[in-house]
């Protein structure tokens, strides 16, 4: 029986695999669109009518609802943040007359969007600090070269999700308006930032001239992005919007889609911070485990485990076949041998793993 049940999972996909597990040491995945589809259908309120090149009071009442949330003077919505960011620079560059702008080399920009930013708009970035660690001041201050803007990442999600003080934060921000040049926000996820802080978004938005938020990470959303800021700056963004070819024909599925989510999930937040808080300190307790950061300061952490990765993969999938439990779906390689990395995030109503659970589960996959 054990042979054909071996012999049954090595047939199968991985992604089959996943797909019928019932519990999970994270998030669950997402659903299948049918289920997500009609709750989009019935989230829409009947007299609603849709938007055409984004013009419509559909569109328009959610970027104003954003623009407030973040104390901002407008909003555009926007498909990605990928585009949300690049348009963003390239106006305080241009008001700036500077194509020199600066962040950290783990921001998103300069790691997962292949040099859009100088491909596209001819930008030159200046890579600030280590990419192990948060920026400082004093990283700052090495900087000699005059730059239209300063890019921050609140939380920044490719050391884990951490975050600065609120004193560290400022004196960054501080240094740049010092020197003339601007300041814009990689939000993506600001809307775990609150609870760590404890300020609203719009007291930890205003120091930024300009933000981005996103609406499918955390929130769940089908996608999309908003893009906030000064009334002049948001004018000139949607022109760059149509530049990039994001007018889309109609928004509204995905305006629905965030406007859903955000009224849904966002006072939530503080929740998930604390179970991905519980979850980082029963991690941080297994031998073979390492948490960054330790205790998490969002709703995600990134956890180093001990192990080749193909084995620790095969054994999760093993897991997720007997057991139904899905602990990961992918590792990334770290630049120490014998270490694997997984990104957690707690962001819905997932069933989970009891402490004495991860630890069995754990020991099991390390074993």
């Amino acid at each position: 029986m054990v042979a054909a049940d071996e012999e049954t999972q090595t047939r199968e996909r991985p992604e089959d695999v996943w797909r019928r597990c019932e519990r999970f040491l994270g998030s669950r995945p997402r659903g299948k669109p049918a289920e997500v589809l009609a709750a989009l259908a019935g989230a829409a309120e009947q007299d609603e009518i849709g938007d055409q090149y984004g013009s419509g009071e559909v569109v328009a009442a959610f970027e104003a609802e954003v623009a407030a949330i973040l104390g901002k003077e407008a909003a555009v919505f926007m498909p990605s943040g990928t585009m949300a960011q690049q348009i963003a620079l390239r106006i305080w560059s241009e008001q700036k007359g500077t194509r020199t702008v600066a962040f950290h080399p783990m921001t998103h920009l300069e790691t997962h969007e292949e040099k859009a930013y100088q491909m596209l708009h001819g930008l030159h970035a200046i890579l600030v600090g280590d990419r192990n660690r948060l920026l400082t001041r004093e990283d700052l201050d090495a900087v000699a070269e005059p730059i239209a803007a300063l890019l921050l990442e609140l939380p920044q999600r490719d050391i884990g999700g951490q975050l600065p003080a609120w004193d560290d934060l400022i004196a960054q921000v501080d240094w740049a308006h010092e020197r003339g040049a601007f300041v814009h926000m990689d939000g993506a996820r600001l809307w775990e930032t609150a609870p760590f802080y404890r300020r609203s978004y719009a007291e930890i938005a205003a120091p930024f001239d300009s933000v981005y938020v996103s609406f499918y990470k955390t929130l769940g959303a089908l996608a999309g992005a908003m893009l906030a800021g000064p009334n002049a700056f948001i004018k000139e963004a949607r022109v760059w919007r149509r530049r990039h070819g994001g007018d889309l024909f109609q928004f509204y599925p995905y305006v629905i889609s965030a406007r859903t989510q955000l009224h849904t999930q966002l006072d939530r937040i503080p929740e998930f911070v604390e179970r991905a808080q519980a979850l980082g300190e029963v991690l941080a307790g297994i031998e073979g485990v390492r948490v960054q950061p330790d205790p998490p300061q969002t709703n995600m952490m990134h956890v180093f485990l001990a192990g080749e990765r193909e084995q620790l993969l095969q054994r999760a999938q093993e897991i997720a076949h007997e057991d139904r439990v899905l602990l990961f779906r992918r590792l990334t390689p770290t630049d120490v041998p014998g270490w694997c990395m997984v990104e957690l995030a707690i962001s819905d109503d997932a069933p989970g793993l009891s402490a004495d659970e991860v630890r069995a589960y754990m020991t099991r996959l390390l074993a």
